[in-house]
């Protein structure tokens, strides 16, 4: 039976919404490895709306999560509340600011996060049983409060979201652009991407590992 894993998404852009790249080596590896993905995203209004090409807020512009991410998933894709662990072996979380602005508060409340409850609901039945867990970029904040404390994961090497990590009772381990680093009791695997890569080849080839390992535990 072919393995199913499901792809969770924050929009689309990386100042406002899911990375791009990051989105689309995941979907390129699950692909190239024969896995059937299904994307979801929450239904909801955005934090705000960035000028990808200012970098400054759009005044006044309001955007829905869920249909920018169907640009991502070109229209393939269902809300998150619809997401069930009993249908697939494993989840994966993409990076950019939709994760600390729309899946939570990360950019305002650093340490002080909450995280938006479908996402909470969903993961709860991917950790309850034991199904690989895959996050990259700043996703990997997300884990102390979606999945309990004493967790490993990376963000590369940024001492302020590491700090954070740590102080909300997370586990962080250093780790270089090209790599992953594995929480095997947890069943988490994460990856910097870009928050630390230069070029797409480097973010590749973290992310590509991350989606290889994510395939070995689903095995």
């Amino acid at each position: 039976m072919t393995k199913q894993v499901a792809v969770i998404l924050a929009g689309c852009g990386v100042y406002d919404g899911s990375e791009i790249y990051e989105t689309t080596l995941t979907l390129l590896r699950l692909d190239q490895l024969g896995i059937e993905y299904h994307c979801f995203a929450p239904d909801i209004d955005q934090h705000h709306v960035i000028n990808h090409l200012t970098q400054e807020v759009a005044e006044g512009e309001q955007r829905n999560v869920l249909q920018e991410s169907a640009r991502l998933a070109r229209g393939n894709i269902r809300p998150l509340g619809e997401l069930n662990a009993d249908h697939f072996d494993a989840v994966i979380v993409p990076g950019g600011f939709g994760v600390a602005k729309s899946l939570s508060d990360f950019a305002s409340a650093s340490d002080n996060m909450q995280v938006l409850e479908t996402l909470k609901d969903a993961l709860t039945g991917f950790r309850d049983e034991a199904k690989p867990i895959g996050l990259m970029c700043i996703s990997p904040v997300l884990v102390p409060r979606l999945l309990g404390d004493g967790i490993a994961v990376t963000v590369g090497n940024d001492p302020a979201v590491s700090g954070a990590i740590s102080a909300m009772g997370g586990l962080h381990r250093s780790c270089s652009v090209e790599d992953i680093v594995v929480d095997f009791e947890h069943r988490v695997v994460t990856t910097p991407a870009y928050m630390l890569a230069t070029r797409i080849s480097e973010a590749a080839t973290g992310i590509f590992k991350l989606v290889d390992r994510i395939d070995e535990m689903m095995a």
